[in-house]
């Protein structure tokens, strides 16, 4: 029976592009990261963003719940347990850095998903959390029928500072790499949020992703 990672993110819906590269290359110098460190990614799906962050000069392991058909994870380690009940299979201080892109929201009680991560990580290791900002995507949240659990800004920083990271960072994240060269473009974003809430994909990329944000979550132990 296919999965869901063969499913949603089937190449023919979303090709494979340079943004990975792209976004990986951004969150890499934006937080500080040096090449030679070890990343775990974790909800790494068919490995777009491994990759980048392997190309990038990171040493990548990955764990998710479900195998992918994809063959972009060739030469990452990876492995499968399931988030919500499973020790992640790495001893403890581990990581230097632990990266998630689209995977708390798919997650009933991120308790036990947020206290593992902190266990891996060594001392002084960031986390790295990407999650869909609910105040912009509340109408089609629930078009992924796996989605369970909603995130505001404050939420995921309240959620940081109880599980005692430090020097957290929680903010709205335009996924428009012309946004992160040139800052003043998001004056055009926010001018398209104004009529709310999206309730359709759009086509068009600079109007999808800016009224579709993401919240940018960053920590270390």
């Amino acid at each position: 029976m296919p999965n869901y990672i063969d499913i949603v993110y089937d190449k023919k819906i979303r090709p494979h592009t340079d943004y990975p590269n792209k976004m990986c290359s951004y969150l890499f110098d934006r937080f500080n990261m040096q090449k030679g460190q070890t990343l775990l990614d974790l909800g790494c799906g068919r490995g777009d963003f491994a990759k980048a962050f392997k190309n990038a000069g990171l040493l990548v392991k990955g764990l998710d719940l479900q195998k992918s058909s994809a063959d972009i994870l060739e030469g990452i380690e990876v492995f499968y347990v399931n988030f919500e009940h499973d020790k992640f299979p790495f001893k403890d201080e581990s990581f230097d850095v632990v990266f998630s892109k689209s995977v708390i929201e798919h997650i009933q009680d991120p308790e036990h998903f947020t206290k593992e991560t902190m266990r891996i990580l060594k001392p002084g290791g960031k986390i790295v959390t990407m999650t869909p900002d609910w105040y912009t995507q509340q109408f089609i949240f629930y078009d992924d029928y796996t989605h369970v659990h909603p995130y505001t800004v404050n939420g995921l920083k309240d959620m940081l500072k109880i599980f005692e990271f430090k020097n957290i960072t929680v903010e709205k994240f335009y996924q428009l790499p012309v946004v992160w060269k040139y800052p003043l473009v998001k004056v055009a974003s926010r001018i398209l949020q104004l009529a709310g809430p999206v309730k359709k994909i759009y086509k068009n990329k600079f109007i999808r992703w800016s009224r579709e944000l993401m919240i940018l979550a960053y920590g270390e132990k």
